[in-house]
């Protein structure tokens, strides 16, 4: 019985939580690759006790035929300095499908 160890349920949130936090390097390649998909980039915002709900704000509108990783990463930071201490998340919209194509959690509020 010793070999069991405690679990201890920790907070996932969208995709990639199961994976360490992403450095700069990892969000950069992720968003480069949302926008080489044609999505359209945004930003939202939410306090940690209501990460879960469906609802967050949404920083600014999204960013429709948004190019510039640059500018996506201007608006995270932006959002993160506005929003001390919430959670903050990157998410993409595809307009072909009428969905979104991708969403993580690009800071978690510490």
């Amino acid at each position: 019985m010793s070999d069991i160890q405690n679990f201890k349920p920790v907070q996932k949130y969208e995709t990639f939580s199961y994976l360490p936090e992403m450095n700069a390097d990892q969000v950069r390649r992720q968003i480069e690759y949302a926008i080489a998909q044609g999505w359209n980039p945004a930003v939202e915002y939410s306090e940690k006790e209501h990460a879960m709900s469906n609802y967050w704000y949404m920083w600014k509108l999204p960013m429709f035929g948004e190019q510039s990783v640059e500018t996506v990463l201007s608006e995270i930071e932006q959002c993160r300095r506005a929003n001390p201490g919430m959670m903050v998340r990157f998410l993409a919209y595809d307009n072909y499908a009428q969905s979104q194509g991708t969403a993580f959690v690009v800071d978690r509020g510490r």
